[in-house]
């Protein structure tokens, strides 16, 4: 599928999809094809673009010779293909399509890699070819490489941040700004920050998807969206992120993959939730729609990722970091680099993560109860760290808050000393309950 051009061989570049990111993919890749062509040693022709109506209005001005409802004829003329539709089908059938005729491909499909991934990188490895996708997450930042190559040799113990600019925005401007929810995910919406379904975003499930590729590749092992405990920020208050600043906390939407050491030998967790940061941790500095993702490897030691998280733009330097990339293997010759997950460790019980909880919790203001209270954390074996109280209402009714933050334990222990708060008569409301990380 290629041929030469003078000296230079000629690679033929498909492109699916021309939102936001491929727009600006072909943007970039027809206004810089000279210096994108010195660096990877190849002439990089865009031959189409793949869209669903050509004659659909568009972010940016696209050649319409370039556009095409052909998928089929297009991607079989391609040696790469650039896949940034989105979503599960068809870009699943495509990108399979692209692996069986030979090409490389270069996708930014977070849900399709959490989902099928495994399917992908087998079919990629049939043929010797390659799949690169360093703008599936944390857009601009580059985390998949480094994790992919650079820390191959190493062991990695935790990979914990923050991956969803959407939600950051969201919850840093309650905290700087003092906004509600509902005022700062207006904002977030009119800035196009929040996916067209916001439920991605709010309810984790684009940062799930984003720790699951995360978690495959650090620990070398096939991690699915299906692994992911997941948890949004859809009930975190205004109220909930003053009682945090009161505490000397952030609260934060972190990605959590950790190893862990089980009875049977080295397990995997993969967690997103809510938790709170200390003020002083590098993560509570993280504002607006940036992200930052920590690696703490054994030999390496810690290490900090840190920049833009989403947009055009951004996430269209990373796709074509990976094109030149691709183009540099076509040159040089060889079969793609495959995936290493074949240490096919074990993922473990979300119960079994030890962690600490700041529970907030309402009490009748009378004699005793924080005693009562002592004794069910007690009873679980779950120690009080600090505790805070404050009284509200009048005098003829009064009730008191109680912050309690615990030590670490279990999660199993931890989630039942919750509920057997919940049940207790001692207990008004269970007001909150936060998982505290960085530590």
């Amino acid at each position: 599928m290629t041929e030469l051009d003078g000296h230079r061989r000629t690679l033929r570049v498909a492109l699916l999809g021309a939102g936001s990111v491929g727009s600006q993919v072909a943007r970039l890749l027809l206004a810089h094809g000279a210096d994108l062509s010195e660096r990877s040693g190849a002439t990089l022709e865009l031959a189409g673009i793949l869209v669903r109506d050509v004659n659909a209005p568009r972010d940016a001005e696209l050649p319409r010779e370039l556009l095409t409802t052909d998928a089929e004829a297009l991607i079989l003329g391609a040696d790469i293909v650039i896949e940034l539709m989105g979503g599960i089908e068809p870009a699943r059938g495509y990108v399979l399509q692209a692996l069986r005729s030979g090409a490389d491909v270069v996708t930014g499909n977070k849900a399709l890699l959490a989902t099928h991934g495994a399917e992908i990188f087998e079919a990629a490895d049939q043929v010797g070819a390659s799949v690169s996708y360093e703008a599936a997450v944390a857009a601009a930042i580059p985390i998949i490489r480094p994790l992919r190559d650079s820390l191959a040799g190493d062991r990695i113990e935790r990979i914990f941040g923050i991956v969803n600019g959407s939600t950051n925005f969201i919850l840093d401007s309650m905290d700087r700004q003092g906004l509600s929810a509902e005022e700062a995910q207006r904002i977030a919406t009119d800035l196009g920050y929040l996916e067209a379904d916001p439920t991605l975003d709010l309810e984790g499930f684009d940062a799930a998807q984003k720790a699951a590729i995360l978690a495959s590749l650090a620990f070398h092992t096939q991690v699915s969206i299906d692994d992911v405990h997941r948890e949004g920020i859809s009930s975190v208050t205004a109220d909930m992120i003053e009682d945090a600043r009161r505490a000397g906390y952030v609260i934060k939407l972190l990605a959590v993959c950790e190893r862990l050491s089980e009875p049977a030998g080295d397990a995997v967790s993969v967690r997103v939730y809510p938790a709170l940061i200390d003020r002083d941790h590098p993560l509570a500095s993280v504002h607006g729609g940036n992200n930052a993702v920590f690696v703490e490897a054994e030999a390496a030691g810690p290490l900090m990722f840190y920049g833009a998280g989403a947009g055009g733009v951004q996430t269209a330097s990373a796709v074509l970091g990976d094109v030149v990339s691709a183009a540099r293997r076509h040159i040089a010759g060889g079969v793609g680099v495959g995936e290493s997950a074949r240490q096919s460790l074990p993922i473990a019980p979300f119960g079994h993560i030890t962690t600490r909880y700041q529970i907030t919790i309402e009490v009748a203001d009378v004699t005793g109860v924080l005693a009562t209270v002592a004794g069910i954390l007690s009873d679980h074996g779950v120690s009080i760290a600090t505790a805070l109280q404050t009284v509200e209402g009048g005098e003829d009714s009064k009730t008191a808050r109680l912050v309690i933050g615990t030590h670490r334990a279990t999660e199993q222990a931890l989630s039942d000393t919750v509920a057997r708060l919940a049940d207790s008569a001692a207990v008004t409301r269970v007001v909150s309950v936060l998982r505290v990380e960085g530590e």
